[in-house]
Parts: structure tokens; sequence; C-alpha cells
């Protein structure tokens, strides 16, 4: 390449790690602002979230016509084809990230009784932890840290360890309560879409990995 090539390469990469932070950014926010509309019952806050998605969504495609013009225009190879390749997919899963934040947003007016809902109060500490894990997953995209990303993916059971919890106490104050049995569908709703989360921090954190090293973690189950 000659230099203004490496300067326009350099500049596109540049810009495609922008996107990505940017759509992360608006990602984290959108479960932060959910779980709070969740909490209070704020309705308002919840549409916000709803709205917001159409510019994550905006986000990932632009992200994508960048890549494939990348690919297209300068022929990356090795690490460079290896950063390409690991943002693509990485925006289509914050995307999904945002799409779940959404779900559960939409859910907040269908909430009856949520001050003597007692499972509810569970919810706030998983979708704590869900949210850490995306915000530390950007934060090792944007430093190229697989170490940082090693640990979002050990994270992810603590994830898992409270959905189990809380499937648990809400199938069991169902059996206590039948009238609870429609606000408790849309806790169990709202729990899977924070354990959805956290696996596709997962899946970022694996393509984070990827994109620094040129291997995907071990997997724990075969160690």
């Amino acid at each position: 390449m000659n230099d203004h090539t490496v300067k326009s390469f350099d500049e596109d990469i540049t810009r495609l790690r922008g996107l990505i932070a940017e759509m992360g950014g608006l990602a984290e926010l959108s479960i932060q602002e959910a779980l709070d509309a969740l909490i209070s019952g704020d309705e308002k806050l919840a549409a916000g979230v709803v709205k917001r998605d159409k510019k994550i969504d905006a986000l990932e495609t632009e992200v994508d016509k960048l890549a494939v013009r990348i690919i297209a225009l300068r022929a990356p190879m090795a690490d460079d084809l290896r950063e390409v390749i690991a943002a693509l997919k990485i925006a289509g899963v914050v995307e999904r990230i945002g799409d779940y934040s959404k779900n559960i947003a939409k859910r907040i007016k269908d909430i009856e009784g949520r001050n003597r809902f007692e499972p509810l109060t569970l919810l706030p500490a998983m979708g704590e932890i869900a949210s850490d894990m995306v915000h530390d997953v950007l934060s090792a995209y944007a430093s190229r840290d697989p170490v940082l990303a090693i640990e979002v993916i050990a994270t992810d059971a603590k994830v898992d360890a409270f959905y189990n919890s809380i499937f648990r106490n809400v199938v069991s104050y169902m059996v206590e309560n039948p009238a609870t049995i429609s606000t408790a569908a849309q806790i169990l709703f709202i729990a899977r879409n924070l354990e959805r989360i956290g696996d596709h921090a997962t899946n970022v954190a694996e393509m984070v990995h990827f994109a620094a090293v040129g291997t995907y973690p071990p997997d724990e189950d075969d160690s």
C-alpha cells in the first residue's frame, strides 16, 4: 500500500471502531434505562428505549456498508481482515442486545402490582451484571484486550445463576399467588432477555479475543 492508501485504510478502521463504540454506548444506555423503567414503571422512559432501537439498527447498517467497502476496496489481509470481520459480527450482536432491551421496555406497561411482586427485586442485580458485561466487553474491544474478554466470558455464569434463581422464585410465587400469573410471565420474559444479553456479551468477547490474538478463547467445557 502507498502512504495515501494506508492513511485511507486507517481512517476507515477508525471510523469502523467509532461506529461500534457508538452502537455499544446506545445499547448500554438502553439496558440501564429499560431496567430503570422496569423498577419505576416509567412508561415514557420505556418508550424512549424502544425509539432508540431504530438508531442502533441504523448504525449496524452503517457498519455493514463500511465493512463491505473496506473489504472490496482495501483487500485487507491477516490482522486487518480479522478486525473488519470481527467488527461486522460484533455489530450484529450489539444490535441484538439493543433488541433485548427494547423487548424489556415493551413489557413495562404489562407489569401490575410491581411494589408487591417480590421476585421483581431480583431483576436489578441480574441486570446490573449483564450491563457490566456489555460495558466491559466494549472496553475490551476498544483496547484490544483479550484478558478482559475472557473475564467477561467467565462472568456469564453469574447471569445464568441469577436467571435460574429468578425462574425458581417466580414459579414458586405463581403457585402461591395464582392472581400474579400474568405479571410473573412478564418477569420471566424479562429475565430471559437479560440472560440473552449476557450470552451475547459473551459472543462479543469471543470475537474480541479472536480479533486481538487470532484464536477463540478455549472452551471451559473442553479443559
